[in-house]
């Protein structure tokens, strides 16, 4: 059974309700989001994460931004709307998702102002629900669909290499990478997920393994240095991750040590793929080496929850993300298909059909 990451209560006046995957698997528990700042605070230290799910948070921000406006037109309100906008952009900056969300919401909004210039902010509130509301159903499916497109890649007797969580935790929907293990299940396909742990967070530790566990998926957590020693052994056939922004030649950005896997699994002959939706795309960068990279707080390397692992005052570098590039890429799925051996005109093509 998928658990939703997030869902918004009510009506254009509800509020946003996350499960608090700073606390998994320990407890499940539900934040209620109704302002931006406790939404730019959940983003920042990962009560929620994965692109799409931030994407979908964000746009959703945007409606409690309007909520919170008191003026009384929607001209007066969309000036509030995008310096909110402005204020959520800054919470990560990798992920595209984020930006591509608080992107399609403002220009709805303005072409709304645009088009209606003296209605009022009820109206606007609205119309900025819609579009949230669209941009979350969009991801469900869209997750279904890279799921579909890629299950069949997942076959009998395969272990499944995976790092970091781009399962429904990640999503609105099933996920990504994970939706592919979801539907190749639901196929009958008989394979077994080796979870990476994900240092420094654990992500997959703790998010990945409790998601495939409780979904009745075989899963083996290991530790993140043995995948090279499970590849060497035959015990890994293929490896999928998600990502969090993907360049226009292929290149993509995800979770750091994936990098490392893509070169491993090209040094073992085994296909390396991507899973993420088309929004995850950002064309506008050449190459991956375009793509900014998050650094963290250094706490995150030197402890494990509350407990210090490392010299008192060690320098620390804590890069949250890394880039696999094209030429290391088996296939990227998407919603729309499979980008074989990726290039920029080849995903050019894919965008064009």
């Amino acid at each position: 059974m998928v658990t939703p990451a997030l869902q918004w209560i009510g009506n254009a006046y509800g509020y946003l309700e996350l499960i608090d995957q700073r606390l998994l698997p320990g407890s499940v528990d539900k934040l209620k989001v109704r302002d931006t700042v406790t939404l730019f605070d959940a983003i920042r230290t990962l009560a929620v994460r994965g692109a799409p799910a931030i994407g979908v948070a964000a746009a959703y921000g945007l409606v409690l931004a309007v909520q919170a406006f008191s003026g009384k037109t929607a001209a007066e309100a969309i000036v509030h709307v995008k310096a909110q906008a402005e204020y959520l952009a800054k919470s990560r900056p990798t992920a595209v998702n984020l930006f591509w969300a608080l992107d399609r919401v403002t220009q709805a909004a303005g072409q709304f102002v645009k088009n209606q210039p003296y209605a009022d902010r009820e109206t606007l509130l609205d119309c900025i629900f819609q579009e949230a509301q669209a941009i979350c159903q969009e991801d469900v499916a869209m997750c279904l669909r890279i799921g579909q497109n890629g299950q069949a890649f997942i076959q009998d007797g395969f272990g499944v290499l995976t790092h970091c969580n781009a399962g429904a935790l990640a999503t609105a929907g099933q996920g990504t990478a994970l939706s592919l293990m979801f539907e190749a299940q639901t196929q009958g396909t008989e394979f077994t997920v080796y979870a990476d742990e994900t240092r420094p967070l654990l992500q997959g530790a703790r998010l990945t393994a409790w998601e495939l566990q409780n979904a009745g998926v075989p899963v083996k957590l290991i530790c993140d240095n043995m995948a090279g020693w499970l590849m060497k052994q035959g015990v890994i056939n293929m490896v999928v991750t998600g990502a969090d922004r993907i360049a226009a030649n292929g290149d993509s950005a995800n979770k750091i040590g994936t990098y490392s896997l893509s070169l491993l699994a090209k040094a073992h002959d085994i296909p390396f793929y991507i899973a993420a939706p088309s929004s995850t795309f950002d064309l506008s960068l050449a190459s991956g080496d375009k793509i900014p990279i998050e650094e963290r707080d250094a706490h995150e390397v030197t402890q494990i929850c509350d407990t210090v692992i490392a010299p008192k005052d060690i320098n620390v570098r804590n890069p949250a993300f890394d880039v696999a590039f094209a030429q290391n890429i088996t296939a990227i799925v998407t919603e729309k298909g499979v980008i074989e051996y990726p290039t920029t005109e080849k995903i050019q093509q894919h965008f064009a059909q």
